[in-house]
């Protein structure tokens, strides 16, 4: 039973990673086109969001296949041989237990270990797409613009980065517009900022007032990027990069509470939602296993769990939202967390209750 969950919840999950990877990886369709963006870079800038996704995708496919499993035994008369060797709803329920408490183990390395890791390389990854000039934005065969007045064309790029067929129009000046052409040139970094330097070109201008075109031949010239783009701002880490022992060494008195709130928030929801691969694996066990054999099927008891499991997932991220906003709500995080797991071995462990049947002869109800 334990190989056939366990081999199960890999295929569940794969299937369910594959469908969040695609419609994940529609967001990034703009960069490859706009911005160049290379296939491997996208293929990094996906999978490292996948792990985020792990910690919701394992636990309801776990419960999913706990569900068909006992399911599946219900319907083929197994689980009436296995009670009738004498085994316990709690003994029944033990691979569903120790399968949920090992994918806890993994989901808290993922949560308080390779997630915070995995976050944090995806936002500096795009980050420095979305400011890297050189290897995104300057892209070939293409009139590139930068911020307002700023336009240049590379025809091509050598493979030692070096530019051939430069054309730029500087209009930064609103009132003497520039235009300069080289045969080659280079995108270089300085302390100021990244510039261009052009090789052999000339600088054409009109001269304001007379209309006159004052030409320019240079060997060398560059064109600084500085107040076209703006000054480049350091990128402020969000909750879900921090690691599991910054966000325990949180100060609460530091000034921004906004920020505090959402920290610790995160911490919580972080140590509690591996829980939720043991919790909803009980849930699945414990209304199937305690329903009985029914000739019509296990419709409702089915209909049943997923309920149950939809609503402890929906209260889970309104306890994560609430404690945002407020830190008095974190114990619901909590509560929410252990109530499937302590519901489930109760409902498991405790006697049956006793079921009433009506006699025919005498119609008087008897208790079994």
């Amino acid at each position: 039973m334990m190989r056939q969950m366990l081999v199960g919840m890999i295929f569940v999950s794969a299937a369910l990673a594959c469908v969040l990877w695609l419609t994940q990886s529609l967001r990034f369709v703009e960069m490859i086109v706009n911005k160049g963006l290379s296939i491997g870079a996208f293929l990094k800038l996906t999978i490292l969001l996948m792990p985020g996704f792990l910690v919701v995708i394992i636990p309801i496919s776990l419960f999913a296949v706990v569900l068909f499993t006992y399911n599946r035994l219900i319907a083929d008369r197994e689980l009436v041989v296995l009670r009738a060797a004498g085994l316990s709803h709690l003994a029944l329920a033990r691979p569903a237990v120790i399968l949920g408490l090992a994918v806890s183990a993994v989901g808290y390395m993922l949560s308080c270990w390779i997630i915070p890791v995995t976050v944090r390389s995806f936002h500096e990854m795009q980050w420095t797409i979305r400011n890297d000039i050189g290897n995104v934005l300057l892209q070939e065969g293409m009139f590139n613009k930068f911020g307002e007045g700023l336009t240049i064309y590379v025809r091509s790029r050598t493979p030692n980065g070096e530019l051939t067929g430069l054309l730029v129009h500087d209009k930064r000046h609103a009132q003497r517009p520039v235009t300069l052409m080289a045969e080659r040139g280079a995108l270089v970094y300085t302390e100021q900022g990244p510039r261009v330097l052009m090789v052999n070109g000339n600088r054409q201008e009109v001269t304001p007032g007379t209309g006159k075109l004052s030409l320019l031949y240079f060997d060398n010239y560059t064109v600084d990027f500085n107040t076209a783009t703006g000054a480049k701002h350091d990128r402020v880490r969000d909750a879900r990069e921090r690691s599991t022992l910054e966000l325990l060494a949180i100060d609460s008195s530091m000034e921004n509470k906004g920020e505090l709130r959402r920290f610790k928030s995160e911490l919580h929801s972080r140590l509690t939602s591996p829980l939720y691969s043991l919790g909803f694996p009980l849930l699945a066990a414990a209304v199937l296993l305690t329903s009985g054999f029914d000739r019509r099927g296990q419709t409702a008891q089915v209909i049943t769990a997923t309920a149950l499991m939809v609503a402890v997932q929906a209260l889970a991220l309104g306890a994560s939202n609430l404690s945002s906003g407020n830190l008095a709500f974190v114990p619901l995080i909590y509560i929410n967390a252990a109530l499937p797991i302590a519901l489930g071995l109760w409902v498991l462990a405790r006697p049956p209750w006793p079921r009433r049947r009506t006699n025919a002869a005498s119609g008087t109800a008897t208790a079994t």
